[in-house]
């Protein structure tokens, strides 16, 4: 991959991340309930598949879709400990970051952030290039 594509899926992730947080901030703005709590779950996980390309832009979608998909449940699980609890009471961004408690169907929803997440890194990235031209060469 060119130093070009990679400043490239580097600005796509970029720009999906913020679009991420408008979604869920959005989501929260016209939904309440299980509706947007488990919106917020994918959302998540979208979120920190765009974090993992931005910082591993030469990875492929499923790859970063994993990675994505493995932060995510291994942020429920620490919900098991106890240590997110104590540290969203002390800050906002331990809440919104580690949640608090442990709930099993946030696991499957961060499942279907990353498969989200996969579809669009792949169409993203799967692209075929522009032909050039003899003119533009």
């Amino acid at each position: 991959m060119s130093g070009r594509s990679v400043l490239r899926v580097r600005g796509v992730a970029a720009g999906a991340a913020v679009l991420t947080v408008a979604a869920g901030l959005g989501v929260r703005t016209v939904a309440d309930g299980a509706v947007a709590k488990y919106a917020g779950d994918a959302l998540y996980t979208v979120l920190v598949c765009a974090l993992v390309a931005l910082c591993a832009p030469r990875a492929r979608p499923l790859v970063v879709a994993g990675a994505g998909l493995g932060i995510s449940w291994a942020v429920e699980f620490l919900q098991l400990t106890g240590v997110p609890a104590e540290l969203s009471e002390r800050s906002a961004v331990a809440r919104l970051v580690l949640g608090s408690t442990f709930n099993a169907p946030d696991l499957f929803w961060y499942a279907v952030g990353a498969a989200a997440a996969w579809a669009a890194h792949t169409a993203a990235t799967s692209r075929a290039p522009v032909p050039r031209t003899a003119a533009s060469r």
